[in-house]
């Protein structure tokens, strides 16, 4: 078990979301940042799918009720636990009593932290992830606050020490966090000028961005036609482009429909890139055809099997030599 001993707002639990009920219009919710999420859940043993602790604003301080396994992954934010400093990517035993403290996000704009078996709240609608538009699912519907206790659905146990690497935010050299893109049905409706302004030119993450959407600002994009469109669907990496001309990315907590044109979309396998932009970061976009797509999903897919494979082997080896060394 654990405490909320101080917390910014907008700290949930989250999962890999609410899937299929967009007909019913209901968004999926679920972790911005998936990678980071599965990560934190491999290093304790857990599945994809159990709940972690989202938590994009710091400082935050949590005490340990009993000795428990816990995992950490995803921005670089000086996590200490009882002042000793942890990588930004962990799994160890906390003690009880001990204090878990995250400092001042450096990189990155989200941290996640599990807890053995995911973090035992109802499951609603199959998901376990907060909607807080609608205001239930997670702990009670809401954002987490001083004085919650949450705990993990299996037995707290002891773990050993593990850590591994997070792929860089940013390519090497550069300011920008690059996204790459693939068209979408009004991409034709844009002027020349306007797409290369998108592609060519950085736009910078404003305050104004949430868990529903980053709202950007960077050269004005125009369409050839004019008039609104009728409501259509839309889902998580979508790029709209409301009358000011500035694009909005939609993320976890979009709407399931709207009405503003689409430049393009934010392919599955950088949305975690997305998450981990902070106000006042540049991104970059990069267009992708649908088949360079397919090979950026399939690589990343495989990145993630490869990395899950290492954290098992991890475990494994730690479990082993525990049992010949104790």
């Amino acid at each position: 078990m654990i405490e909320v001993v101080a917390l910014p707002a907008l700290a949930t639990v989250q999962d890999l979301g609410r899937h299929g009920h967009w007909t019913e219009g209901l968004g999926s919710a679920g972790v911005m940042d998936p990678l980071s999420h599965r990560i934190a859940n491999w290093l304790l043993g857990n599945a994809d799918t159990d709940a972690t602790f989202e938590i994009p604003l710091t400082p935050g301080r949590f005490e340990f009720i009993e000795d428990t396994g816990f995992a950490i992954a995803g921005a670089a934010c000086d996590a200490r636990l009882d002042g000793l400093a942890l990588p930004r990517c962990f799994a160890g035993t906390a003690l009880a009593g001990q204090v878990l403290e995250f400092g001042a996000m450096r990189d990155g704009a989200r941290v996640y932290l599990a807890l053995p078996g995911g973090i035992d709240v109802p499951e609603m609608l199959g998901s376990r992830s907060t909607q807080l538009r609608e205001g239930f699912g997670g702990f009670e519907g809401r954002v987490l606050k001083p004085g919650d206790r949450l705990q993990g659905r299996s037995a707290p146990g002891r773990l050993s020490r593990i850590s591994v690497n997070l792929p860089p935010l940013r390519q090497d050299g550069e300011a920008e966090i690059r996204l790459r893109v693939i068209p979408s049905a009004e991409t034709g409706q844009f002027t020349e000028t306007a797409l290369e302004g998108f592609y060519g030119k950085a736009y910078k993450v404003t305050p104004q961005s949430n868990r529903q959407g980053y709202r950007l600002e960077g050269p004005i994009l125009e369409r050839w036609t004019e008039g609104e469109l009728r409501s259509h669907g839309i889902a998580p990496g979508i790029i709209q482009v409301p009358a000011s001309g500035q694009p909005i990315i939609q993320l976890a907590d979009a709407a399931t429909m709207g009405g503003y044109p689409k430049i393009g979309c934010v392919i599955d396998a950088d949305l975690w890139r997305v998450a981990q932009a902070r106000p006042g970061d540049l991104i970059r976009f990069e267009p992708l055809t649908l088949a360079g797509m397919r090979e950026a999903e399939e690589a990343f897919a495989a990145y993630l099997e490869e990395t899950r494979q290492q954290v098992a082997s991890g475990r494994r080896l730690f479990q082993s030599w525990s049992r010949d060394v104790f």
